[in-house]
């Protein structure tokens, strides 16, 4: 056995014991007709086939939660909201461009929690007239406050060009790389994080 393996272990050791890390593909929309179903999809099957990671889309329609704050809100979403989030390792936000911005539904889910968020990475995927730059850009700021690591590569889908009729997405081969290339930088630092958080 060679100095290197006894200290740092062979590639099969080091693979064998470490868990596969869980991301959650997080749809930043709750609006009729919205697209972040069709991006959301796109993306897991593009990560599903690198096996690298227990990958999961979440929608935050499905948690009906109310404005943070606001009276009779179901306490059951909130609590299952809070669950879900605090399962996953990272994340890859589908954010959609909306005046300028993300939408008000996931600034709402991301306002709702606080530690389930902290030390975690998180890439981004965005959508719109103008790939939704200005979104991925106001998301980042909002991610930095909740101590999320998000990552540089970021894929930008323009309604125009990767979206037929802007409703069917027709993504370029180009923004498959592009995933990767965000996926190649999220698991190493989700990995990273976890340690802070253990």
């Amino acid at each position: 056995m060679s100095i290197l393996t006894k200290l740092f272990g062979s590639k099969q050791q080091e693979e064998s014991t470490m868990t596969k890390l869980n991301i959650g593909i997080i749809l930043g929309s709750t609006r009729e007709g919205r697209l972040s179903p069709q991006v959301g999809n796109w993306v897991k099957e593009l990560a599903d086939k690198r096996g690298d990671a227990n990958y999961t889309i979440i929608d935050i329609a499905d948690y009906k939660l109310p404005l943070l704050g606001e009276n009779g809100g179901d306490a059951t979403g909130a609590a299952a909201w809070s669950e879900a989030v605090a399962k996953q390792d990272g994340f890859v936000f589908v954010a959609q461009e909306y005046n300028h911005s993300i939408t008000g539904s996931l600034k709402n889910a991301l306002d709702y929690l606080r530690e389930e968020w902290n030390n975690k990475a998180a890439g981004i995927v965005s959508y719109g007239s103008v790939g939704g730059a200005r979104a991925a850009e106001h998301l980042r700021g909002i991610l930095g406050e909740l101590s999320i690591a998000d990552v540089r590569v970021h894929p930008a889908l323009s309604l125009f060009t990767d979206f037929e009729n802007g409703a069917e997405l027709k993504a370029a081969p180009v923004q498959a790389d592009s995933v990767n290339q965000m996926l190649d930088q999220v698991i190493p630092w989700s990995q990273a994080m976890k340690t802070i958080r253990n």
